[in-house]
């Protein structure tokens, strides 16, 4: 093992903490750990706890699938703001190659009570984001749980419940509050009005517990011997999916409709992932519902297009075409994609080489803001709150089989509804509210009963021109997650940085909305005033990725962990 995860493993092998006594120094020394190397196999996770939990099924024998199952259990526990078993996710999986590839949709889906007024008010007006948030009205139905075991059955080596043993370990006896989960409870809005809520998370003064604090889930660790010994039944029936349900429509703060059938009616979607030649590599994503394949594809593709020399990747040239493509990608984006079971989403002719070659040659009409590029009748714009949370992980396990996968509860913490020790997300906030204009033309992506809510969950592979694995991506961000993800590529295929160097550059935001956001958390503002100067509008702040790569080279697996949060890599190196 290589000595940089010293620390790490030395930390994670010693005993579990039986009180709650707190142990501020378990998340000291990480910092050393964003990067890491490995000879076959390596987990990149977002926090050490989930990374180690999934290298221990590496090291059992188990497949790149058992090890993202472990990992997000764990991450259920640890990093509960962002995603969990209450929520949905994307995962492609990869065992021999591009030819392989495929990708399990476990999206939330609505409810079969939900209306197209799911979220308007009485006027006809859209709820405001808060009030359509906090609550059981926006709650979709948890597609995690269903999604882990179809890929089980599809891709696992090791038994079920073998997977559900670190995090029924961490739950019963406890893991230290990290800095990020902490500061979180102390400045999300609305967290309190869930009691269970309130006792998890706070003291008896209403305080969020300290960072180190042992925090125990004894309610979450009783679901998960439920689902280890029963599968996903044990979650979709029976009392979990009846306290669920309860929680739903007895929500105080806002009731939902879901119902037990709902839940028991549950199952993922095998879809064929997205995949478009740029810079002589095969990149692939999620397909719709996921907007996050699409829109990334189209946005590398159109700067591919422009055969520009660029001098880094925070030269302006490239930050004014990355954010003119964006722009273009964004506009399709916005018109075009939802559930492609309830709308006919134009894939091939918005990844066609003719419509993109055409959009390349519109970069002087897509700032400040572009159109999209193919028309449908009766179709308009529409725009989803969606919000900047979720989680990555990106896997490869001995064998080569490889899994990047895009995990969501949606705003951090969900809709603030807690059940069983874990939180239910509010997904459903990611349709548009309203579902047509005063003309009668129709958003693509308005409620429906059983309708999966656009995504920007943008987990993607690239191959070589032999099909072969070169790089798995992908961020937490809400809509950002599709231009740190695909800056995040540009900078290793383009610019041939390391997964490290890639995730630690200042991200460069455009989403059709009349700004770029330029990332400017050290003080340089040099960019953001070369743009300036080109009469841009720019703004200037933090941004919260969560981008975790790995490259596999002819000599082993190297990885990145964002330095923005809490990630780690682990790898089987031998330096």
């Amino acid at each position: 093992m290589a000595k940089s995860f010293a620390f790490l493993l030395c930390l994670l092998a010693a005993p579990v903490w039986a009180s709650n006594e707190i142990q501020p120094e378990a998340y000291t020394g990480l910092s050393e750990l964003k990067h890491g190397y490995g000879e076959t196999q390596m987990v990149v996770a977002a926090n050490p706890w989930a990374t180690q939990a999934g290298f221990e099924m590496l090291e059992r024998g188990g497949s790149a699938v058992d090890a993202a199952i472990a990992v997000q259990l764990v991450l259920t526990l640890v990093e509960p703001q962002s995603s969990g078993i209450g929520g949905g996710a994307f995962m492609l999986v990869s065992d021999t190659g591009r030819d392989s590839i495929i990708v399990l949709d476990g999206r939330e889906t609505a409810p079969e009570a939900s209306q197209p007024t799911h979220f308007q008010l009485d006027t006809g007006e859209p709820m405001p984001f808060f009030e359509a948030l906090v609550g059981g009205r926006s709650v979709g139905v948890p597609g995690v749980v269903a999604l882990m075991a179809e890929a089980h059955r599809r891709y696992g080596t090791l038994p079920w419940e073998q997977l559900f043993e670190p995090a029924i370990r961490l739950a019963e006896q406890g893991f230290p509050v990290s800095p990020r989960l902490n500061s979180l409870l102390q400045n999300t809005p609305a967290l309190t009005v869930n009691e269970q809520i309130k006792r998890y998370f706070f003291d008896g003064e209403g305080h969020a517990h300290p960072v180190g604090y042992i925090l125990k889930n004894p309610e979450y660790a009783s679901v998960l011997r439920l689902i280890a010994e029963q599968g996903e039944a044990g979650f979709y029936e029976g009392e979990v999916a009846s306290n669920i349900v309860r929680a739903v429509t007895s929500d105080p703060n806002s009731a939902g409709v879901m119902t037990t059938r709902d839940l028991r009616d549950y199952r993922p979607v095998i879809r064929e992932a997205v995949c478009l030649e740029v810079w002589q590599h095969q990149v692939c994503g999620a397909p719709p519902p996921s907007s996050g394949g699409i829109t990334l594809l189209q946005q590398l593709s159109l700067i591919d297009r422009q055969e520009q020399i660029y001098e880094g990747p925070l030269d302006a040239n490239f930050a004014e075409d990355f954010s003119r493509a964006s722009n273009l990608a964004f506009a399709d984006r916005n018109a075009f994609i939802a559930d492609p079971d309830f709308f006919e989403v134009p894939v091939d002719d918005l990844l066609a080489d003719d419509y993109l070659s055409q959009r390349a040659e519109q970069f002087d009409q897509a700032m400040p803001v572009a159109r999209s590029g193919i028309t449908l009748a009766g179709v308009i714009n529409g725009r989803s709150p969606e919000q900047p949370s979720t989680t990555h992980f990106s896997i490869v396990d001995s064998t080569g089989m490889a899994v990047s996968m895009t995990s969501s509860i949606e705003m951090g913490f969900g809709s603030r509804v807690m059940v069983h020790g874990f939180l239910l997300n509010n997904q459903l906030t990611d349709f548009d509210f309203v579902p047509t204009d005063s003309d009668g033309r129709v958003v693509a992506n308005s409620v429906a009963p059983g309708k999966r809510p656009r995504s920007s969950m943008s987990p993607t592979m690239v191959f070589d021109e032999d099909g072969r694995l070169v790089l798995l991506a992908g961020s937490p961000g809400g809509s950002r997650i599709i231009n740190y993800t695909a800056q995040a590529i540009a900078n290793v295929l383009l610019f041939g940085m390391t997964p490290a160097e890639a995730v630690a550059v200042p991200h460069i935001v455009s989403r059709n909305n009349g700004r770029i956001e330029v990332e400017n958390s050290q003080g340089d503002t040099l960019l953001a005033e070369q743009l300036r100067s080109r009469g841009l509008t720019v703004v200037e702040g933090e941004q919260t990725s969560g981008l975790h790569l790995i490259m596999v080279t002819q000599d082993g697996l190297v990885g990145g962990a964002d330095p923005r949060r809490e990630g780690t890599v682990l790898g089987d190196s031998s330096d």
